[in-house]
């Protein structure tokens, strides 16, 4: 998937919505739990009841890695689920991956050509040969953690480097690197007040916002300082959105909660 089809995508359902899929068994309605696989059964039943209003999903690897072998089987089936239904929307493999060049080369592998997501979260510390082979993919993302929604993202994101912050230095630093283009980055949306700052250095790629919702996070903070002329940003909910009911009727309550955020970003789409 290019980054124009993302766009096409925003600009049609008026929407810049991604939901999260990070399935906790505890969290789940009982009665699927009487099924052969409740994890697939439940994101098969959350796409179906809100495909229309999302431009991304992003299951979180840690959800499914947590089942051992089940876990994956259900995340396979997730993607490719997504990939045949809905191959227009973009998919996002929260893995939080980076390692040494010959090692992120086969994350790289697993995530794009094995699972076939479009991007995948990547963590920057080891520097350029542990991204760059993420990087080497054409048509995929990179998704680099820029600054966290978390409460300890500062300790040290925050750290002043050749006086300027350490997460500052990561961004300019990645724009060298090769195929920079193909990057996005992670911006928490617990940080709003720091986006005027990010968008003068990363002024046309896409930031992926979690944070949103359960975690405190402010739609209307967030697109003051963070929209571009392309829109630029993936909102992520997660929890405010797949569990916003626990009932027998679960996929038509995350519905009403995912219309509720489209119906905010279509208003400030055309107010853009």
């Amino acid at each position: 998937m290019n980054k124009q089809e993302i766009i096409d995508q925003i600009q049609l359902k008026k929407s810049f919505l991604c939901i999260g899929l990070d399935v906790d068994l505890n969290k789940v309605p009982s009665h699927l739990l009487e099924l052969e696989d409740p994890i697939f059964e439940f994101n098969k039943q959350i796409i179906d009841a809100t495909h229309h209003l999302a431009v991304a999903y992003k299951p979180n690897t840690a959800f499914y890695e947590a089942y051992g072998i089940k876990g994956w089987r259900s995340l396979e089936k997730t993607i490719n689920y997504l990939n045949e239904r809905h191959p227009e929307i973009f998919t996002i493999a929260d893995a939080k991956r980076g390692d040494i060049g010959n090692t992120s080369t086969m994350y790289a592998k697993a995530f794009f050509d094995d699972l076939k997501f479009d991007s995948i979260t990547v963590a920057p510390y080891m520097g350029s040969d542990s991204v760059e082979p993420f990087l080497a993919f054409e048509e995929k993302f990179t998704i680099l953690l820029a600054l966290t929604s978390n409460a300890g993202g500062l300790d040290f994101q925050g750290l002043s480097v050749d006086s300027n912050e350490l997460y500052k230095e990561v961004l300019k630093k990645s724009l060298t690197w090769k195929n920079s283009e193909q990057l996005m980055y992670v911006v928490g949306a617990t940080k709003a007040e720091y986006f005027k700052g990010i968008r003068e250095i990363v002024p046309n790629h896409f930031l992926l916002v979690p944070g949103v919702g359960a975690q405190g996070g402010n739609l209307q903070d967030v697109c003051k300082y963070g929209l571009n002329k392309e829109v630029g940003l993936l909102i992520n909910s997660s929890r405010g959105i797949i569990y916003a009911g626990n009932g027998e009727n679960f996929a038509k309550e995350a519905k009403e909660k995912a219309l509720e955020l489209q119906q905010e970003m279509e208003i400030i789409l055309n107010n853009m």
